[in-house]
């Protein structure tokens, strides 16, 4: 008999699917202290919490019989997810349990800012009946933009169409297969899109790459009286942008269920508030009774799922119960993992394809570090956990081809990893290695031979080989007070192109790189954050 643990409220269908599976054994105990917990979690084989319960390192070492962590939720930051990697114990979550909820939410800013819903209601209240003040305008036959045509975006699309709208959306990792099946306009820019929207509404994860996408040139695109809607997640608008836009009159209204920072500063809100045509939620996109009984429901079954020894569809870690294993490519599946991030980030367009090459002793340990160039892609591409285990069915899933090849020969390493991607004809290379069983290292990018460590922030770029280039990119950077860690450079010949590379202290602000990317001798530079 294994025993699950309950350690914090889930819908009671769960609690029933659970009891009814044949070989477990429940206990529901939604309020447990801590500390009780901590005396009584050995005995179990599963555990499932949501935000209240701190799955802490102490917690992991005194949960001997632990196999699975089961959160009922997309969020784990409560969990200890290196430790419990460590251990060998799974960890998984529910994305996509709170569809519908956070795309009928989308849907109800969209209508209360278009037909002033919420300053009609308030005047209702203050004893006024401002009927002609509260002229609207319809969603038929407007254009819709979504940036993020995953889970959530399909479904507000399909809601969209219902309503007579013509939807666009931008999403560089969809297929445009699937776009097609919906019925929607996907673009291979962003800026194709925001220039002929009416509304936008944003559906996408917070990553390097989405972060600040909509900012004052995004919104000098698009047209006088756009409708701005964002219940994905804070950061993806930039709050500046936002307000002095508001302003000007060029937003028409906005809705907003996710902030920059949660709960938002009062000034913002203060300053956000001032104009009428603002509908406001604190986050509640998975607040709907239906959503939280899935997510009682998914994460019964990934339990049962897992107990049984069968695939897990939502694992947020990866599996590694014989730790000798894990010693021996721990490494190589943080370069590998390192490599893909790079790749996303130094690539132009979304990858459509990858072509991964294991090479040297580690060729037999391929997949896990194949799936791990995957995760390094993918985590910054789509809205829930990515890990080796579930990144494959991901990049197949989201139409990326890859291919793969592995072999014990290897011309100058002991153990090598090569990436290719491609992304819209443009193709793009990185290489690297693991020196002395610990040290990472990038051993080429595109053409260029360089001897790189993958780490922290690093500024890429392409120049003229001339003397006086990095004394002028250090001027600028020094003007920000960005402090230069290391630099490498690598050429085909003297005179040439060089790749330069600085790891760097600290992120270039944008204003920065505006600057440098006017320095003539430079002809590419890009940020990217490892």
């Amino acid at each position: 008999m294994q025993k699950v643990l309950i350690t914090d409220p889930i819908a009671q269908k769960g609690i029933e699917l659970l009891q009814s599976e044949e070989g477990i054994e429940v206990y529901n105990e939604p309020e447990i202290p801590f500390e009780e917990l901590l005396e009584i979690v050995g005995d179990f084989d599963a555990v499932i919490t949501r935000s209240r319960t701190p799955v802490t390192k102490e917690l992991l070492e005194r949960a001997k019989k632990l196999k699975v962590i089961g959160r009922a939720g997309v969020g784990v930051d409560n969990v200890d997810i290196d430790e419990a990697s460590r251990k060998g114990i799974l960890v998984i979550n529910t994305p996509g349990a709170n569809t519908i909820g956070a795309t009928e939410l989308t849907l109800m800013h969209m209508l209360t800012v278009v037909r002033n819903g919420h300053r009609a209601h308030d005047s209702i209240l203050e004893g006024r009946w401002d009927r002609k003040k509260f002229m609207g305008t319809e969603l038929y036959g407007k254009t819709l933009g979504i940036i993020g045509l995953g889970n959530i975006g399909s479904q507000v699309a399909i809601r969209a169409k219902a309503f007579g709208m013509k939807v666009m959306a931008y999403d560089p990792y969809i297929p445009r297969e699937k776009a097609e099946k919906l019925g929607v306009v996907l673009v291979d820019k962003l800026e194709d899109m925001l220039t002929e929207l009416d509304m936008l509404t944003i559906h996408a994860p917070l990553t390097h790459e989405t972060k600040g996408m909509i900012d004052g040139k995004e919104f000098d695109l698009m047209k006088e009286g756009v409708y701005i809607i964002n219940c994905a997640r804070g950061g993806i608008i930039n709050d500046e942008a936002l307000i002095e836009n508001l302003e000007s009159g060029k937003i028409k209204g906005v809705g907003l269920d996710v902030f920059s920072k949660e709960p938002p500063p009062q000034e913002f809100v203060e300053r956000i508030s001032k104009f009428p045509n603002v509908s406001l939620s604190p986050h509640i996109g998975a607040n709907t009774y239906e959503s939280q009984e899935n997510v009682a429901v998914i994460v019964a079954q990934q339990v049962i799922k897992a107990l049984k020894g069968q695939t897990v569809e939502y694992v947020v870690n990866a599996p590694f119960p014989d730790l000798s294993i894990l010693s021996l490519i721990k490494p190589h599946i943080d370069l590998a993992e390192k490599m893909g991030r790079f790749l996303v980030q130094w690539s132009e367009e979304g990858i459509r394809e990858v072509h991964i090459e294991v090479r040297g002793e580690i060729a037999e340990h391929f997949h896990p570090i194949s799936a791990a160039v995957l995760k390094g892609i993918l985590e910054e591409t789509v809205e829930f956990p990515v890990n080796v285990i579930n990144a494959t069915y991901v990049a197949k899933d989201r139409g990326i081809k890859v291919e793969e090849l592995s072999s014990e020969d290897t011309p100058d390493f002991k153990n090598f990893i090569k990436v290719v991607v491609k992304a819209n004809g443009t193709e793009r290379v990185v290489a690297g290695t693991v020196l002395e069983r610990h040290m990472l290292r990038l051993i080429q990018i595109d053409k260029y031979r360089v001897d790189i460590e993958p780490e922290g922030i690093l500024l890429v770029f392409e120049n003229k080989d001339v003397p006086g280039v990095i004394g002028k990119i250090g001027s600028i950077l020094g003007e920000q007070g960005v402090n230069i860690a290391g630099f490498r450079l690598g050429r085909e010949k003297k005179g040439g192109i060089a790749l330069g590379v600085l790891n760097l202290d600290e992120e270039v602000p944008s204003e920065a790189l505006e600057k440098l990317r006017g320095i003539p001798e430079l002809l590419f530079v890009k940020q990217v954050v490892l």
